[in-house]
């Protein structure tokens, strides 16, 4: 089991404050044990750990009053959006609140003339995107699952669009957050850029609760380009894909995606949404432009293509058949677990430096092997991200698992790169995030301890305490 932690309960305080938010919240605060174990749960391998009761906030002022009534009694406060998170962010190892966000799910104010947009936390993308139609704007960032935007903001998360807009880290302006004692603050306003003081801003988004919680964001957005389209293209190795999306890089295609997807990935997807790719090592691509412009950038892709043993270019422009082909990415997750039916897929993911992308993908194809794991591998590879799904049956492959994980994560780190690129660290990464950062865990823990001396806000996640 990947590295799970338990902390010790504050049992007079936690029932001082059951009784004080029961009374002020009436019905939107539960109790029953399938709301709380839904709380405690994400698309994870990390067992659930579930909160001693959930209060469903509709305000800024329902979450800093809650948070109020916890830190008088230090009694831990863990935000809750859609729990589509990945290494147990929403767990309670030492019980307490769970403060879930969806219902605050207005879009405040869209100032097109500004490309910007004010919304709460639990808002999904989506919804944002939808909200968005018909003022020919949208936000880009497109994490698999539909996230809130505050649950995406607080993970640091990034998608499909990352290699052409940017991760979250990049797109959220400002935000308002309720620090650990119950004050409500604003991080900045709406101008594009800021060299006033610490950046608050960035201090938050990928602090995972543990910091705050955040109760409204500014996006940036951007113009719906004129024309798009997507592309497929097959190669004879890893290693030949990572190398044409290096040359599309360096060449100055301004690729709005880019996607590698190795065998037996093609595989799942083509068994799950009805495709015909050829099942060999696979990119995915996606260009922005005019219509003339997107047809050059498909045409230049094509040549690099050629050169590095690609078949099978093809490339449309036709909506129908770009959003089947991204609406199948977006549902790899399902497709992984047809390709082992009654086992559970677990997800990982690290970053590197694409020069090195080639050698990090086969090694870990390789390592899975040799633990005899199934462990299909897609990821974003504009920007060296990607992710292994490991198909896991029973408690040995558990463990073995486990070791795999390790090792990515330490494969990650020799390579120059990152134990996670866009899920998070949570309670699943925190051992390998001390030997990533060596020394720098430590301003990590002072910067935590200045905030949040008790400890309250989402404890046991990204570092300790202890």
């Amino acid at each position: 089991m990947p590295h799970q932690t338990t902390l010790p309960r504050n049992e007079t305080g936690i029932e001082t404050v059951l009784g004080i938010l029961k009374q002020r919240f009436g019905d939107r605060f539960q109790t029953g044990r399938s709301v709380r174990e839904q709380h405690g749960h994400t698309t994870t391998w990390i067992a659930n750990q579930p909160p001693d009761a959930v209060v469903f906030a509709q305000s800024t002022e329902d979450v800093a009053e809650t948070v109020r009534v916890a830190a008088d009694h230090k009694v831990p406060i863990i935000a809750f959006g859609t729990g589509t998170s990945l290494e147990g962010h929403v767990n309670a190892p030492g019980g307490g609140i769970c403060i879930d966000l969806s219902r605050m799910n207005a879009v405040l104010e869209v100032h097109p003339e500004d490309l910007d947009v004010v919304v709460q936390p639990g808002v999904t993308r989506k919804a944002l995107n939808e909200h968005l139609r018909d003022t020919g704007l949208f936000f880009p960032i497109d994490p698999g699952a539909d996230a809130s935007l505050g649950g995406m903001a607080a993970t640091r998360a990034s998608g499909t669009n990352a290699v052409r807009y940017g991760t979250m880290r990049d797109n959220v302006l400002s935000l308002e957050a309720v620090l650990p004692n119950g004050e409500i603050i604003r991080t900045g306003r709406r101008a594009k850029k800021s060299s006033a003081g610490y950046d608050l801003t960035r201090l938050l988004i990928g602090s995972e609760g543990t910091l705050g919680v955040i109760t409204e964001l500014t996006l940036r957005l951007y113009g719906i380009p004129e024309a798009m389209s997507a592309a497929r293209c097959a190669f004879p190795t890893v290693e030949a894909a990572c190398n044409a999306v290096i040359l599309a890089i360096q060449s100055g295609i301004p690729v709005a995606r880019i996607e590698l997807l190795d065998a037996e990935s093609v595989g799942a997807l083509n068994a799950y949404s009805k495709l015909d790719m050829s099942e060999e090592p696979m990119l995915l691509l996606e260009f922005h432009g005019t219509t003339a412009g997107v047809a050059e950038q498909a045409k230049m892709f094509g040549e690099i293509a050629d050169d590095l043993g690609g078949r099978g270019f093809e490339w449309t422009a036709n909506t129908e058949d770009r959003n089947r082909l991204w609406q199948a990415r977006h549902d790899a997750y399902w497709a992984m677990l047809q390709l082992r039916p009654g086992a559970q897929a677990f997800a990982t993911d690290v970053c590197v430096p694409i020069s090195r992308l080639a050698e990090a993908v086969t090694r870990t194809q390789d390592h899975a092997r040799e633990l005899d794991l199934r462990a299909p591998i897609l990821g974003h590879v504009g920007d060296g991200n990607f992710h292994a799904t490991l198909l896991i049956d029973g408690d040995a492959e558990r463990a073995r698992a486990d070791d795999f994980v390790i090792w990515l994560s330490q494969l990650a780190i020799e390579l120059d790169g990152t134990i996670t690129g866009e899920h998070g660290v949570g309670q699943g990464k925190m051992a390998s995030l001390v030997k990533e950062m060596d020394g720098a865990t430590e301003v990590m823990v002072a910067i935590k301890r200045a905030i949040d001396p008790d400890g309250i806000m989402n404890p046991g996640k990204i570092v300790s305490l202890d």
